[in-house]
Protein backbone atom coordinates (compact mmCIF):
# COMPACT_ATOMS: atom_id res chain seq x y z
CA UNK A 1 0.00 0.00 0.00
CA UNK A 2 1.67 3.54 -1.08
CA UNK A 3 2.63 5.82 1.55
CA UNK A 4 0.73 9.17 2.31
CA UNK A 5 2.99 11.88 3.04
CA UNK A 6 1.58 15.56 4.52
CA UNK A 7 3.39 18.07 3.43
CA UNK A 8 2.96 21.10 5.40
CA UNK A 9 4.24 24.09 4.49
CA UNK A 10 3.36 28.01 4.80
CA UNK A 11 6.00 29.16 2.35
CA UNK A 12 5.61 28.19 -1.17
CA UNK A 13 9.09 25.88 -1.58
CA UNK A 14 9.74 21.87 -1.72
CA UNK A 15 8.47 21.58 -5.33
CA UNK A 16 10.77 18.59 -5.74
CA UNK A 17 10.64 17.01 -2.69
CA UNK A 18 6.74 16.11 -3.57
CA UNK A 19 7.65 15.18 -6.97
CA UNK A 20 10.15 12.50 -5.78
CA UNK A 21 7.69 11.67 -3.36
CA UNK A 22 4.78 11.57 -6.62
CA UNK A 23 7.42 9.36 -8.77
CA UNK A 24 8.14 6.94 -5.97
CA UNK A 25 4.53 5.90 -5.40
CA UNK A 26 3.38 7.69 -2.73
CA UNK A 27 -0.16 9.78 -2.01
CA UNK A 28 0.97 13.74 -1.47
CA UNK A 29 -1.02 16.06 0.82
CA UNK A 30 -0.23 19.05 1.02
CA UNK A 31 -1.43 21.84 3.24
CA UNK A 32 -0.67 25.36 3.21
CA UNK A 33 -1.95 28.96 3.55
CA UNK A 34 -4.90 30.11 1.76
CA UNK A 35 -3.02 33.23 0.53
CA UNK A 36 -0.65 30.97 -1.70
CA UNK A 37 -3.65 29.50 -3.35
CA UNK A 38 -2.81 30.82 -6.19
CA UNK A 39 1.10 29.74 -5.80
CA UNK A 40 2.74 27.48 -9.02
CA UNK A 41 2.81 24.29 -6.43
CA UNK A 42 3.54 21.19 -8.72
CA UNK A 43 -0.07 20.13 -8.71
CA UNK A 44 1.14 17.17 -11.02
CA UNK A 45 2.73 15.78 -8.17
CA UNK A 46 -0.02 16.39 -5.44
CA UNK A 47 -3.03 14.57 -4.81
CA UNK A 48 -5.33 16.93 -2.33
CA UNK A 49 -4.36 20.52 -1.59
CA UNK A 50 -6.22 21.78 1.94
CA UNK A 51 -5.52 25.53 3.22
CA UNK A 52 -5.23 26.76 6.13
CA UNK A 53 -6.49 30.65 6.76
CA UNK A 54 -3.35 32.37 8.03
CA UNK A 55 -2.63 36.17 9.25
CA UNK A 56 0.64 37.45 8.20
CA UNK A 57 1.89 33.60 7.59
CA UNK A 58 0.59 33.23 11.10
CA UNK A 59 -1.33 29.70 11.71
CA UNK A 60 -3.51 28.95 14.77
CA UNK A 61 -1.96 25.39 16.12
CA UNK A 62 -5.46 24.67 17.54
CA UNK A 63 -6.89 24.51 14.20
CA UNK A 64 -4.09 23.00 12.50
CA UNK A 65 -4.67 19.84 14.36
CA UNK A 66 -8.39 19.95 14.31
CA UNK A 67 -8.19 19.79 10.51
CA UNK A 68 -5.22 17.39 9.82
CA UNK A 69 -7.41 15.36 12.79
CA UNK A 70 -10.21 15.44 10.88
CA UNK A 71 -8.31 14.67 7.69
CA UNK A 72 -6.98 11.64 9.13
CA UNK A 73 -10.75 9.78 9.63
CA UNK A 74 -10.46 9.35 5.78
CA UNK A 75 -6.67 9.85 5.29
CA UNK A 76 -4.04 6.98 6.86
CA UNK A 77 -1.34 9.45 7.35
CA UNK A 78 1.99 7.77 7.26
CA UNK A 79 4.59 10.66 7.56
CA UNK A 80 4.42 14.35 8.38
CA UNK A 81 6.90 16.74 6.61
CA UNK A 82 7.84 20.26 7.31
CA UNK A 83 9.13 21.86 4.08
CA UNK A 84 9.90 25.18 5.89
CA UNK A 85 11.53 25.93 8.81
CA UNK A 86 8.43 28.05 10.02
CA UNK A 87 6.05 25.02 10.44
CA UNK A 88 8.63 22.76 12.09
CA UNK A 89 7.14 22.96 15.04
CA UNK A 90 3.81 22.65 13.88
CA UNK A 91 4.75 19.13 11.67
CA UNK A 92 6.03 17.88 15.59
CA UNK A 93 2.74 18.30 17.20
CA UNK A 94 1.23 16.83 14.58
CA UNK A 95 3.02 13.86 14.78
CA UNK A 96 3.10 13.74 18.70
CA UNK A 97 -0.62 14.09 18.56
CA UNK A 98 -1.70 11.54 15.90
CA UNK A 99 1.52 9.84 16.89
CA UNK A 100 2.98 9.41 13.19
CA UNK A 101 6.62 8.28 13.23
CA UNK A 102 9.36 11.23 13.36
CA UNK A 103 10.92 14.26 15.12
CA UNK A 104 8.87 14.73 18.29
CA UNK A 105 8.58 18.30 20.19
CA UNK A 106 11.80 18.14 22.04
CA UNK A 107 13.64 17.23 19.58
CA UNK A 108 12.12 19.93 17.36
CA UNK A 109 13.19 22.28 19.94
CA UNK A 110 16.56 21.91 19.23
CA UNK A 111 16.51 22.41 15.65
CA UNK A 112 14.22 25.91 15.82
CA UNK A 113 14.50 27.05 19.43
CA UNK A 114 17.81 29.63 18.83
CA UNK A 115 18.58 29.22 23.08
CA UNK A 116 17.87 25.42 23.25
CA UNK A 117 20.20 24.84 20.44
CA UNK A 118 22.75 27.51 22.09
CA UNK A 119 22.53 25.62 25.48
CA UNK A 120 22.76 21.96 23.84
CA UNK A 121 25.84 23.13 22.09
CA UNK A 122 27.51 24.71 25.35
CA UNK A 123 26.58 21.17 26.96
CA UNK A 124 28.09 19.32 25.01
CA UNK A 125 31.49 21.44 24.47
CA UNK A 126 31.36 23.43 20.87
CA UNK A 127 32.18 26.51 20.93
CA UNK A 128 29.15 29.47 20.92
CA UNK A 129 29.26 33.35 21.75
CA UNK A 130 28.38 33.52 24.90
CA UNK A 131 24.42 34.09 24.98
CA UNK A 132 22.05 35.26 27.78
CA UNK A 133 18.11 34.70 28.09
CA UNK A 134 16.52 37.89 28.09
CA UNK A 135 14.46 36.18 31.15
CA UNK A 136 16.21 37.23 34.59
CA UNK A 137 16.82 41.02 34.17
CA UNK A 138 20.05 40.50 37.46
CA UNK A 139 21.29 37.87 34.90
CA UNK A 140 21.30 40.56 32.08
CA UNK A 141 23.09 43.08 34.35
CA UNK A 142 25.68 40.48 35.12
CA UNK A 143 25.86 39.78 31.52
CA UNK A 144 26.81 43.04 29.91
CA UNK A 145 29.26 43.38 32.84
CA UNK A 146 30.86 40.71 31.86
CA UNK A 147 30.32 40.48 28.17
CA UNK A 148 31.32 43.32 25.98
CA UNK A 149 29.43 45.22 23.08
CA UNK A 150 27.77 45.07 20.61
CA UNK A 151 25.65 42.39 21.16
CA UNK A 152 22.65 40.55 18.45
CA UNK A 153 19.21 40.37 20.61
CA UNK A 154 17.48 37.54 18.30
CA UNK A 155 13.73 36.23 18.39
CA UNK A 156 14.26 32.23 19.77
CA UNK A 157 12.25 30.78 17.03
CA UNK A 158 11.87 33.44 13.86
CA UNK A 159 14.22 32.10 10.68
CA UNK A 160 16.48 33.94 8.78
CA UNK A 161 16.96 37.68 9.94
CA UNK A 162 13.44 38.48 11.19
CA UNK A 163 13.65 40.28 14.27
CA UNK A 164 16.98 40.47 14.74
CA UNK A 165 18.91 43.82 16.13
CA UNK A 166 22.52 44.78 16.98
CA UNK A 167 22.63 46.50 20.15
CA UNK A 168 25.71 48.68 20.84
CA UNK A 169 25.59 50.00 24.58
CA UNK A 170 23.34 48.93 27.39
CA UNK A 171 20.63 52.02 26.82
CA UNK A 172 20.24 50.54 23.32
CA UNK A 173 20.09 47.32 25.47
CA UNK A 174 17.31 48.01 27.75
CA UNK A 175 15.68 50.17 25.19
CA UNK A 176 15.02 46.97 23.12
CA UNK A 177 13.81 44.97 26.13
CA UNK A 178 11.12 47.28 27.16
CA UNK A 179 9.71 47.51 23.58
CA UNK A 180 10.01 43.80 23.77
CA UNK A 181 7.56 43.83 26.58
CA UNK A 182 5.65 40.29 27.34
CA UNK A 183 7.91 38.79 24.60
CA UNK A 184 11.22 39.22 26.39
CA UNK A 185 11.53 35.57 27.22
CA UNK A 186 11.03 34.37 23.51
CA UNK A 187 14.39 36.54 22.56
CA UNK A 188 18.17 35.90 23.56
CA UNK A 189 20.77 38.20 23.51
CA UNK A 190 24.74 37.27 22.08
CA UNK A 191 27.91 38.71 21.88
CA UNK A 192 28.27 39.88 18.06
CA UNK A 193 30.99 38.60 16.50
CA UNK A 194 32.75 39.69 13.55
CA UNK A 195 33.87 37.20 10.86
CA UNK A 196 33.19 35.31 7.65
CA UNK A 197 30.11 33.43 8.17
CA UNK A 198 30.00 29.62 6.73
CA UNK A 199 26.49 27.38 6.04
CA UNK A 200 26.68 23.67 5.97
CA UNK A 201 24.40 21.27 4.58
CA UNK A 202 24.17 17.88 5.00
CA UNK A 203 22.28 14.62 4.77
CA UNK A 204 21.71 12.40 7.47
CA UNK A 205 20.45 8.76 7.06
CA UNK A 206 20.19 6.57 10.79
CA UNK A 207 22.51 8.80 12.48
CA UNK A 208 25.25 8.40 9.51
CA UNK A 209 26.57 11.78 8.00
CA UNK A 210 25.81 10.44 4.77
CA UNK A 211 26.54 13.71 2.22
CA UNK A 212 27.88 17.27 3.68
CA UNK A 213 29.12 20.27 1.30
CA UNK A 214 30.56 23.87 2.74
CA UNK A 215 29.94 27.26 1.76
CA UNK A 216 30.46 30.62 2.52
CA UNK A 217 28.49 33.38 2.43
CA UNK A 218 29.69 37.20 0.98
CA UNK A 219 27.85 39.74 3.16
CA UNK A 220 26.69 38.07 6.36
CA UNK A 221 22.40 37.22 5.77
CA UNK A 222 21.98 39.84 8.72
CA UNK A 223 23.97 42.88 7.21
CA UNK A 224 22.20 41.58 3.44
CA UNK A 225 19.01 41.80 5.75
CA UNK A 226 19.45 44.92 7.28
CA UNK A 227 21.61 47.30 5.58
CA UNK A 228 20.57 46.39 2.59
CA UNK A 229 22.87 43.80 0.29
CA UNK A 230 23.88 42.18 -2.67
CA UNK A 231 23.51 38.20 -1.37
CA UNK A 232 26.14 35.98 -2.37
CA UNK A 233 27.43 32.51 -1.20
CA UNK A 234 29.72 30.16 -2.78
CA UNK A 235 31.90 26.72 -2.36
CA UNK A 236 34.18 26.20 -0.03
CA UNK A 237 37.90 25.74 -1.51
CA UNK A 238 37.99 21.11 -1.73
CA UNK A 239 40.40 19.66 0.83
CA UNK A 240 41.19 22.74 2.65
CA UNK A 241 41.08 23.50 6.19
CA UNK A 242 38.20 25.81 6.95
CA UNK A 243 36.60 22.81 5.13
CA UNK A 244 37.76 20.15 7.03
CA UNK A 245 37.43 22.59 10.34
CA UNK A 246 33.66 22.83 9.53
CA UNK A 247 32.68 19.59 8.11
CA UNK A 248 34.42 18.03 11.95
CA UNK A 249 32.09 20.76 13.66
CA UNK A 250 29.07 20.15 11.85
CA UNK A 251 29.06 16.42 12.54
CA UNK A 252 29.56 16.93 16.00
CA UNK A 253 26.24 19.55 16.21
CA UNK A 254 23.93 17.77 14.48
CA UNK A 255 25.10 14.47 16.91
CA UNK A 256 24.48 16.45 19.44
CA UNK A 257 21.34 18.12 18.73
CA UNK A 258 19.66 14.47 17.83
CA UNK A 259 18.96 14.43 14.07
CA UNK A 260 18.51 10.72 13.50
CA UNK A 261 17.71 11.00 9.62
CA UNK A 262 17.04 14.02 7.35
CA UNK A 263 19.10 17.25 5.88
CA UNK A 264 20.43 20.12 7.72
CA UNK A 265 21.07 23.70 6.72
CA UNK A 266 23.88 24.85 10.02
CA UNK A 267 25.76 28.16 10.26
CA UNK A 268 29.16 29.15 11.54
CA UNK A 269 31.32 31.81 12.68
CA UNK A 270 35.41 32.27 12.01
CA UNK A 271 35.73 35.05 14.49
CA UNK A 272 38.24 37.73 12.75
CA UNK A 273 39.61 38.14 16.54
CA UNK A 274 40.84 34.27 17.11
CA UNK A 275 40.34 32.36 13.91
CA UNK A 276 37.95 30.30 15.86
CA UNK A 277 35.10 28.69 14.59
CA UNK A 278 31.77 29.55 16.53
CA UNK A 279 28.37 27.13 15.80
CA UNK A 280 25.70 29.95 15.25
CA UNK A 281 22.52 28.01 14.51
CA UNK A 282 21.50 24.94 12.57
CA UNK A 283 17.75 23.36 11.11
CA UNK A 284 16.48 20.15 10.18
CA UNK A 285 15.33 20.88 6.51
CA UNK A 286 16.80 22.65 3.32
CA UNK A 287 18.16 25.95 3.49
CA UNK A 288 16.49 28.87 2.00
CA UNK A 289 17.49 31.79 -0.74
CA UNK A 290 18.00 28.79 -3.32
CA UNK A 291 21.06 27.18 -1.52
CA UNK A 292 19.52 23.89 -2.56
CA UNK A 293 20.16 24.78 -6.22
CA UNK A 294 23.67 25.94 -4.81
CA UNK A 295 24.21 22.43 -3.57
CA UNK A 296 23.30 21.01 -6.87
CA UNK A 297 25.17 22.41 -9.40
CA UNK A 298 28.37 21.85 -7.11
CA UNK A 299 27.56 18.45 -6.18
CA UNK A 300 25.17 16.87 -8.54
CA UNK A 301 23.14 16.04 -5.21
CA UNK A 302 19.37 17.76 -5.19
CA UNK A 303 18.54 17.97 -1.39
CA UNK A 304 14.64 18.20 -1.92
CA UNK A 305 14.78 14.63 -3.49
CA UNK A 306 17.39 12.85 -1.25
CA UNK A 307 15.08 14.40 1.92
CA UNK A 308 12.11 13.02 0.55
CA UNK A 309 13.96 9.24 -0.60
CA UNK A 310 15.09 9.18 3.24
CA UNK A 311 11.47 9.89 4.91
CA UNK A 312 10.01 6.91 2.72
CA UNK A 313 12.86 4.73 3.77
CA UNK A 314 12.89 5.36 7.62
CA UNK A 315 15.43 2.99 8.34
CA UNK A 316 13.37 0.47 6.31
CA UNK A 317 16.01 0.00 3.92
CA UNK A 318 19.31 1.30 2.70
CA UNK A 319 20.03 4.89 1.59
CA UNK A 320 21.71 5.44 -1.89
CA UNK A 321 22.08 8.26 -3.73
CA UNK A 322 23.77 9.89 -6.76
CA UNK A 323 27.14 10.00 -7.43
CA UNK A 324 28.76 13.03 -5.88
CA UNK A 325 30.77 15.87 -8.15
CA UNK A 326 33.50 18.26 -6.77
CA UNK A 327 32.63 20.76 -8.65
CA UNK A 328 32.37 25.05 -7.49
CA UNK A 329 29.79 27.05 -7.86
CA UNK A 330 28.30 30.03 -6.56
CA UNK A 331 24.73 32.13 -5.94
CA UNK A 332 24.20 35.52 -6.34
CA UNK A 333 20.77 37.49 -5.38
CA UNK A 334 19.07 40.57 -5.04
CA UNK A 335 15.99 42.60 -4.90
CA UNK A 336 15.74 43.81 -8.08
CA UNK A 337 14.62 48.04 -9.05
CA UNK A 338 13.29 46.20 -12.58
CA UNK A 339 10.18 44.17 -12.34
CA UNK A 340 11.26 41.73 -14.99
CA UNK A 341 15.09 42.00 -14.84
CA UNK A 342 16.98 41.80 -18.34
CA UNK A 343 19.74 39.09 -17.38
CA UNK A 344 20.94 38.65 -21.24
CA UNK A 345 24.33 40.73 -20.36
CA UNK A 346 25.43 37.93 -18.19
CA UNK A 347 26.38 34.95 -20.37
CA UNK A 348 29.28 33.31 -19.51
CA UNK A 349 29.43 29.69 -20.13
CA UNK A 350 29.80 28.89 -16.53
CA UNK A 351 25.81 30.09 -15.50
CA UNK A 352 23.45 27.29 -15.21
CA UNK A 353 20.34 28.40 -13.96
CA UNK A 354 18.67 31.81 -13.41
CA UNK A 355 15.68 33.41 -11.08
CA UNK A 356 12.42 33.52 -12.23
CA UNK A 357 10.95 35.84 -9.76
CA UNK A 358 9.39 39.41 -9.68
CA UNK A 359 11.64 42.07 -8.84
CA UNK A 360 14.56 39.87 -7.68
CA UNK A 361 17.73 38.90 -9.63
CA UNK A 362 19.97 36.13 -9.01
CA UNK A 363 22.00 33.37 -10.83
CA UNK A 364 24.16 30.60 -10.54
CA UNK A 365 27.80 30.15 -11.70
CA UNK A 366 29.38 26.25 -11.95
CA UNK A 367 32.86 25.57 -12.74
CA UNK A 368 35.72 23.41 -11.86
CA UNK A 369 37.82 25.84 -10.77
CA UNK A 370 37.62 27.86 -7.39
CA UNK A 371 39.62 30.83 -9.09
CA UNK A 372 36.88 31.00 -11.68
CA UNK A 373 33.72 30.94 -9.26
CA UNK A 374 35.47 33.24 -6.98
CA UNK A 375 36.41 35.83 -9.86
CA UNK A 376 32.47 35.43 -11.50
CA UNK A 377 30.84 36.58 -8.24
CA UNK A 378 33.44 39.13 -7.18
CA UNK A 379 32.51 40.50 -10.80
CA UNK A 380 28.75 40.36 -11.12
CA UNK A 381 28.61 41.30 -7.28
CA UNK A 382 29.63 44.80 -8.33
CA UNK A 383 27.10 45.08 -11.56
CA UNK A 384 24.45 43.75 -9.98
CA UNK A 385 24.93 46.51 -7.66
CA UNK A 386 24.90 48.97 -10.91
CA UNK A 387 21.96 47.31 -13.01
CA UNK A 388 19.71 45.55 -10.52
CA UNK A 389 20.30 46.95 -6.99
CA UNK A 390 17.13 47.65 -4.64
CA UNK A 391 16.76 47.41 -1.08
CA UNK A 392 13.68 47.87 1.33
CA UNK A 393 13.40 48.13 5.05
CA UNK A 394 13.32 44.36 6.88
CA UNK A 395 10.90 43.54 8.71
CA UNK A 396 10.02 42.43 12.30
CA UNK A 397 8.23 39.43 11.50
CA UNK A 398 7.68 37.65 8.21
CA UNK A 399 4.46 38.99 6.32
CA UNK A 400 4.30 42.25 8.14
Amino acid sequence: MPLTFLCVSSYEKGHDFMRECKAQGCRVILLTSKSLKDAPWPKESIDEIFYIQDKNKDWDLKDVIYGVSYLARSEKIDRIVALDDFDVEKAAALREHLRVPGMGDTTARYFRDKLAMRIRAKETGIPVPEFMHILNHENINRFTEEVPFPYIVKPRMLAGAHGIKKINNKEELWDRIKELGDEQSFFLMERFIPGNIYHVDSIVYENEMRFAIANQYGKPPFEVAHSGKVFTSRTVKHGSDIERKLLELNEKVLKAMGLVRGVSHTEFIEADEDGKLYFLETSARVGGANLAELIEAASGINLWREWAKIEILRGEGEYKYPEVKSDYAGIILSLAKQESPDLSAYDDEEIVWQLKKKNHAGLIVKSDSYERVEELINNYTKRFYNDFFATQPMKERPGD
